[in-house]
């Protein structure tokens, strides 16, 4: 097949573009060195990774830390590994048809099933919303004693940032989310140098344990994870992110730009394992070593960091880290609500209107959820958001693997044989691992 038939078969006349106003607008070599082009492909993997460490992995790992010491250490491995699969499903349909994974199940589906997957998928962003906003008003609390309410209404102003970042370029936003992501890594960095955890215990950790199968609570955690970890909304959002590069939409073209946003993808998100790996590492070397085994607020693990560490402004690092998570998940989860929005719906609205309503639709519940149960209710909120997560990511998994299974799609793109059974098997697995955690919920 030409590339002049591969371009018209992958992009039909005037697409619907992803993300519009930000879409093909960064340049990328066609013809340099490989650092070159590896630096102009990369940022989308990165906002991607920002959701793989945002408030709800921390619930999650600090629950999972200071009750089972480092054995959970093996679920976040493996989830990372479920994200570098799905993430790269993810670049590959993106790149290759010029949709969006929202848009391709508009297309692809009835209505009526397209508008189920979007009320799934809103459902998984307010989820993953409310766990962003409410640790960005912890961390507000922690660090300048602002009421948990009125932190939740300041985050909202994210969407201004938004707003003023695009007008100057995609590349500030990701410019602003990496240096964020920076933060973080110092701080979790001298965390775990501050603990002095076992490494032989961490070593431990990595292997799975079959406790996790039998003990309820250990495999609620479990789940936490990995609805803390692979979520659904980043699919949305790096399949649409991934066309802000004007790569050229030829068979060359497409293999350079899924080789480079792949490479991308899996060094952030290499990135973010060691970061929610420190989180449970501090955990466990702090709060399981010590007898607090039931340290599952954010706010009691800051109260707790510096008297037991005896680290002078460990607990500040702490809730500044905390912070950092909060508002990078906060921007990046306002943008996959916009891709989710306008995939689903097809709408035709101003940008700054779009924004808004997205917004709303994700801040709205937290609000409500903040004022209702107030400081002492947050963790559970935390680590039941995660589950929620969890619950909803098949129905993002099994479309991202059925449209890059497909030929008619994907053309010599479709995934190969080997890589269309693991797929379709990770996420046979994480469909297995709800129904199990459902029916030890419902008959414990």
């Amino acid at each position: 097949m030409s590339d002049d038939l591969l371009q018209n078969r992958v992009y039909p006349s005037s697409p619907r573009l992803s993300l519009p106003e930000v879409h093909s607008s960064l340049a990328v070599p066609h013809n340099g060195p490989f650092w070159r082009s590896l630096l102009a492909f990369a940022g989308p993997g990165f906002l991607v990774a920002v959701g793989y460490m945002d408030p709800g992995n921390w619930a999650t790992d600090l629950a999972g830390g200071s009750r089972y010491n480092y054995s959970l250490l093996s679920v976040i491995f493996l989830s990372n590994l479920i994200a570098v699969l799905l993430q790269a499903l993810c670049v590959k349909l993106g790149v290759v048809t010029g949709r969006d994974l929202a848009q391709q199940c508009r297309e692809s589906y009835s209505r009526p099933t397209s508008f189920a997957l979007w009320i799934v998928a809103e459902t998984a962003i307010a989820a993953c919303d409310l766990a962003e906003v409410i640790g960005s008003a912890i961390a507000l609390n922690l660090l300048f004693h602002i009421p948990l309410i009125w932190g939740v209404c300041i985050t909202a102003l994210d969407v201004l940032l938004i707003l003023f970042l695009q007008q100057k370029g995609f590349r500030y936003i990701e410019a602003i989310v990496f240096s964020l992501i920076g933060v973080i890594g110092v701080c979790f960095g001298l965390e775990v140098l501050f603990s002095h955890p076992s490494w032989l215990g961490i070593a431990g950790g990595l292997v799975p344990a079959p406790q996790i199968l039998r003990d309820p609570t250990m495999l609620y955690i479990a789940i936490s994870i990995l609805g803390a970890t692979v979520m659904p909304h980043n699919l949305y959002l790096h399949s649409a992110i991934v066309q802000t590069r004007s790569f050229q939409r030829t068979r060359e073209g497409m293999k350079q730009a899924i080789r480079y946003s792949t490479i991308d993808s899996t060094v952030a998100l290499t990135f973010a394992l060691f970061v929610n790996a420190a989180i449970l590492i501090v955990s466990a070397a702090t709060f399981f070593r010590s007898g607090h085994g039931e340290v599952a607020e954010i706010q009691q693990a800051h109260h707790l960091l510096t008297p037991l560490l005896g680290v002078t402004g460990a607990s500040t690092i702490f809730a500044l880290a905390l912070l950092a998570s909060g508002q990078n998940s906060t921007l990046t989860g306002t943008l996959a609500g916009q891709v989710v929005m306008e995939g689903f719906l097809d709408l035709q609205i101003k940008p700054w209107l779009r924004r808004l309503i997205t917004r709303a639709i994700a801040i709205i519940p937290a609000v409500i959820v903040t004022a209702i149960s107030g400081e002492s209710g947050t963790a559970r909120l935390l680590l039941l958001s995660q589950v929620i997560l969890s619950m909803q990511l098949s129905f993002a998994v099994f479309p991202l693997v059925q449209f890059t299974s497909d030929k008619k799609k994907m053309g010599e793109f479709a995934n190969a044989f080997w890589l269309k059974l693991l797929s379709w098997s990770v996420g046979i697995l994480i469909a297995l691992l709800n129904i199990w955690l459902l029916a030890k919920v419902l008959h414990p």
